[in-house]
């Protein structure tokens, strides 16, 4: 259970860093049954091509500051689908017609929600 909280843990810090560049309509998925490699998926909406990188680049300094180690990251330079592995987590920050084209939330609707704490959610309770 400590790894899954690591990913809940990991899964705040990226969400606070997009919410925080204007990320939109943020879902996280327990993608640990079908994929026992990874816990969860964040996917992220952004409302252009700058702001889908400007997005990303938030997530990737805040992961990395924070301590944890980048294994891969796709689409930067197109920025129309962004995708940052980190392990245990890996976010999705689309485009929002790239969002609504590939429909990961319709691939993976057989997964759970996971509940997205921010710090302000945190501190509002």
């Amino acid at each position: 259970m400590q790894a899954f909280e690591n990913s809940v843990e990991m899964l705040r810090i990226a969400a606070d860093a997009a919410a925080g560049k204007g990320g939109e309509d943020l879902v996280a998925l327990d993608v640990s049954g079908p994929l026992p490699l990874v816990d969860i998926f964040l996917l992220v909406t952004g409302n252009s091509e700058r702001n889908v990188a400007a997005i990303a680049d938030e997530v990737e300094d805040r992961l990395i500051e924070a301590g944890h180690k980048r294994v891969r990251r796709e689409g930067r330079a197109e920025a129309r689908w962004v995708l940052l592995d980190f392990g245990d987590l890996i976010v999705h920050v689309f485009h929002s017609e790239e969002r609504v084209f590939y429909g990961l939330e319709r691939l993976w609707k057989d997964c759970p929600v996971v509940p997205i704490e921010t710090a302000e959610t945190v501190a509002g309770e």
